[in-house]
């Protein structure tokens, strides 16, 4: 669950777990969200950190709050999600990607028709 070891600040571990409990459907739309006393209890953390890491999302608009209710995950949490991650994820292989081929010293045109050639492909070589 959650990695003491990593360069990870907990409370941004804390956010992604949450973030994975929405996108594997365990929390949906409107669903209640853990209290930070809950994920404090669960992971064995100070609840201060678990409220930062409920708060990060709080101000992703991924929850929301209801006064006297508790937090609540956003009608549109999982679709934010998924294009942030994907967003993040093809930026970074992009990146990866263009430094390698300068590193090759590979055309712009010739990286164009290996990503055309790929994608015809299948994704296989």
């Amino acid at each position: 669950m959650l990695d003491h070891n990593r360069m990870t600040p907990i409370y941004v571990q804390i956010a992604e777990w949450l973030e994975n409990e929405i996108l594997n459907q365990r929390l949906a739309a409107h669903d209640k969200m853990y209290s930070q006393y809950q994920l404090a209890d669960l992971f064995n953390i100070n609840p201060a950190t678990a409220g930062k890491g409920i708060t990060t999302l709080l101000d992703d608009d991924l929850l929301y709050k209801k006064r006297g209710l508790g937090t609540f995950v956003s009608e549109h949490a999982r679709e934010t999600i998924i294009q942030k991650r994907k967003d993040e994820t093809l930026q970074r292989m992009i990146d990866d990607l263009v430094r390698e081929a300068e590193y090759l010293d590979v055309s712009q045109e010739e990286l164009i028709k290996r990503l055309h050639q790929a994608r015809r492909e299948g994704g296989s070589s």
